[in-house]
């Protein structure tokens, strides 16, 4: 995830990393070609490519308003997203924290275990998302033999949260837990559950296909024969104009495409390994307090 200074007008106009020009530089230049050489034929008067604006005028409020539903459409995938991950994070420090309190009959190496795992958890959720199969981080937290469980299973974090819930289960068997604390406890595990169901959906689920490509083609046709529209009017300035035009329209359906999915590692991806680092920091933090 890009951070930035939200006040600092030049330092976010100047950036570039994080924006998605890299990626629609061509095709603006593209289109901006275009313009140029709509321009220089119809001044040596070989070709007049000119057309009426009027169409390109009319479907442009269409193409907007389609572009403004796709964005916002990624937009909402991206802040539910964050929504879901931010639950996951206020579930396992709770979980580290009820760890800690409720298991107070219980020996500290057994609240230890808890707690890895509850970080382990976080790490399985984010790899799961992100279609990665190995735990590096988790080298120092589960034992080689559980490292190789995870990779023999399809939802590497649902045996994590199994693993979670048998420790819970073997204390309250053994008398050292009450059921009521561990229906608390269980309770927090779902909850986390339940939140990377949610981000599977998003992960899952894309943007209709049909409507996407019916954007992209709508937006290819207007962008490139927006030239032909400016010329009458723009003369000599139809190139720079057009890759205006073209770096607008193309800006906005890409940015719709890079915030769709917020778990891999584009620069506008949520911060998933920061967030991980976080969590790590505050169960080993609560873990040790209460040894």
């Amino acid at each position: 995830m890009v951070i930035y200074d939200t006040r600092n007008w030049i330092g976010v106009l100047l950036r570039i990393r994080g924006t998605v020009l890299p990626r629609i530089a061509l095709r603006v230049a593209f289109v901006g070609g275009l313009g140029v050489l709509a321009s220089v034929l119809a001044d040596r008067g070989e070709a007049n490519l000119a057309v009426p604006p009027s169409v390109h005028t009319l479907v442009g409020v269409a193409l907007g308003l389609l572009l403004v539903f796709r964005t916002n459409a990624s937009y909402d995938r991206y802040w539910e997203g964050r929504r879901l991950v931010g639950a996951i994070v206020n579930n396992a420090r709770d979980l580290a924290r009820q760890s800690t309190s409720l298991l107070d009959a219980s020996t500290p190496t057994l609240r230890r275990r808890q707690g890895d795992l509850v970080v382990a958890l976080y790490a399985a959720i984010r790899r799961h998302l992100r279609e990665e199969r190995q735990w590096p981080e988790l080298a120092g937290r589960l034992t080689p033999e559980e490292v190789a469980a995870l990779g023999a299973v399809k939802c590497p974090p649902l045996l994590i949260a199994r693993w979670l819930s048998d420790g819970f289960v073997a204390e309250a068997r053994a008398g050292r837990l009450s059921e009521q604390r561990l229906m608390l406890l269980d309770a927090a595990i779902s909850d986390i559950v339940d939140a990377f169901s949610g981000c599977e959906r998003i992960l899952r689920t894309p943007v209709p296909f049909a409507y996407a490509h019916h954007i992209k083609g709508f937006l290819t046709l207007f962008c490139f024969t927006v030239p032909m529209a400016l010329l009458s009017s723009m003369g000599w300035f139809t190139g720079p104009a057009s890759a205006i035009v073209a770096y607008a329209m193309f800006g906005i359906d890409e940015i719709g495409v890079e915030i769709e999915d917020p778990f891999g590692y584009d620069p506008n991806d949520l911060a998933l390994d920061q967030i991980g680092d976080g969590i790590a920091a505050v169960v080993d933090e609560t873990i040790a307090a209460a040894a």
